[in-house]
């Protein structure tokens, strides 16, 4: 699960570098990021996204530049498409920690939160796991409490620290109860 979050995190970053670069290695990015990586046609892909398929067309051939809203909703397809939409909860923990994590969906006051792993075995790779965590939208952090003031300070959603006396879904509720 990690692999395909990161892997999705690399094909919007390389968009938007693309973007930066030059309108050609924009329109080559977004065509090899539809074709191969999301296995799509351009039509499915317009459909999916809601982008009309002419404009589309005009981004990839060179006729039009997209504005920053069809690179917002771009993003959001390609999220879309990897079945990476939705509201969710980062957990930042060792492997052993994750292999206990029973539910991968839970239903907190009538809502269901996705849970999503994001392995960490140093204080360094909870941090750079938790910045990710973000940047791929989670809407809080469940970590460890060694990392969590530090955390605090970096990031701009709740985070909730494991407490060896609670549980881990405890701490999930607590922070979904954070974000509400």
């Amino acid at each position: 699960m990690v692999v395909d979050i990161i892997h999705l995190y690399h094909m919007v970053d390389d968009l938007m570098v693309a973007a930066f670069k030059s309108d050609e290695d924009l329109r080559r990015a977004l065509l090899r990021i539809i074709k191969e990586e999301l296995g799509m046609s351009v039509s499915d892909f317009s459909k999916e996204s809601g982008i009309p398929l002419s404009t589309l067309y005009k981004i990839i051939s060179g006729d039009r530049e997209p504005n920053l809203k069809t690179l917002r909703t771009v993003s959001d397809a390609i999220r879309k498409a990897k079945g990476e939409e939705g509201e969710f909860i980062a957990v930042i923990a060792a492997r052993p920690t994750l292999d206990r994590i029973e539910r991968r969906v839970m239903k907190i006051d009538n809502k269901s939160i996705t849970i999503k792993e994001y392995p960490a075995t140093t204080i360094e790779d909870a941090i750079v796991a938790s910045i990710r965590a973000e940047r791929d939208g989670a809407f809080a952090v469940v970590c460890a409490p060694i990392v969590s003031p530090t955390l605090e300070k970096i990031l701009h959603i709740p985070i909730t620290a494991v407490v060896p006396k609670t549980s881990l879904e405890g701490a999930i509720e607590l922070a979904v109860k954070k974000y509400l």
